[in-house]
């Protein structure tokens, strides 16, 4: 059996642990194993390269993907996915894993319609917004980057007592935020899917400082808006100097944690044993501590909860 391996969308630290667990589980099993470099862009123009056990060797430490990936337009129209469908064919690859976020799952499931190879999905992003998973690859390594940021963050808004808001990444989804907002043990968290009044948000920060806080930090989504207004709002309606550090792209970047290292390990192993054993249309994740295997189209389609007990947790503490 021929199986191809693709990294697709936004990178996340650990994809190249996946690859590695891909690899060395599909080779022993009698499987070639070729991988698609630079994402579904890479699979419409043919851009492949034999993956051996030794040229996956000490890579599982590195972020982002020796494959590459990009982002590809094309590939969400009918045309592209046919290009895709006939390099599978040309290639004669018998089944695709797919690591990547949501749009690469949605685009697995397009190119399986019309080529009819298999296709199993790992979920591999710092959002972690993938119904069917506790947990995606690369989202521990978000946080605690994050985290490690904000810490340094808390030491100069301290010095100066200043209100800080960082801003973290996370598409739509406030999933990164509230762990992080948790874990650094924030004033206020900002989230798309908790509605907030600006004029809330300035009345917590001044009965903060009336209990003696001489500075807040505000860890805010993204996916929430503007963050130059929240910063502009409290300084009109409070006395404090405010400042605004958008953590960005550092929180794609870095050598996974031993937890996206782990899960890539257990994803990529799972993912050949379901497409070596004839599954299709999966997406593998983790429920608990059991490895599980998702209907793709119930995970491209469902909205995954987010767990409000943690936002009502961080709240309780900030104090």
């Amino acid at each position: 059996m021929r199986l191809g391996v693709v990294t697709s969308g936004g990178d996340a630290p650990g994809m190249n642990a996946a690859i590695r667990s891909i690899v060395r589980c599909a080779i022993p099993r009698g499987a070639e194993v070729i991988g698609i470099r630079r994402g579904y862009a890479g699979l419409i123009t043919n851009q492949t390269v034999p993956l051996t056990l030794r040229s996956v060797g000490s890579i599982l430490q590195y972020g982002g993907t020796i494959l590459y990936t990009s982002r590809c337009p094309e590939f969400q129209t009918q045309e592209g996915v046919e290009k895709g469908a006939e390099v599978l064919k040309s290639r004669k690859i018998d089944g695709l894993i797919v690591i990547g976020g949501e749009g690469s799952a949605k685009g697995a499931l397009r190119l399986e319609d019309v080529s009819g190879v298999p296709c199993i999905c790992i979920p591999a992003t710092i959002d972690n917004d993938i119904y069917g998973t506790d947990e995606t690859i690369g989202f521990d390594t978000a946080v605690n980057t994050a985290v490690n940021a904000i810490d340094k963050i808390r030491d100069t808004a301290v010095s100066h007592e200043r209100v800080f808001v960082v801003e973290v990444m996370g598409r739509n989804r406030g999933f990164l935020a509230l762990q992080v907002g948790l874990a650094t043990g924030a004033a206020i968290i900002l989230l798309p899917e908790i509605a907030f009044e600006l004029k809330d948000v300035c009345r917590k920060i001044e009965s903060f400082a009336e209990r003696g806080k001489v500075t807040s930090i505000i860890v805010a989504a993204e996916g929430i808006g503007n963050t130059n207004e929240v910063v502009s709002c409290i300084e009109r309606e409070t006395e404090y100097e405010v400042r605004l550090s958008k953590l960005g792209y550092i929180q794609r970047g870095g050598s996974p944690t031993a937890r996206s290292r782990l899960l890539a390990d257990l994803f990529g192993a799972h993912a050949v044993e379901l497409i070596l054993s004839g599954e299709r249309n999966k997406m593998v994740g983790i429920e608990g501590r059991t490895i599980i295997a998702t209907d793709l189209q119930e995970a491209v389609s469902k909205m995954k909860p987010l767990d409000t007990g943690l936002y009502r947790l961080a709240e309780d503490l900030a104090v």
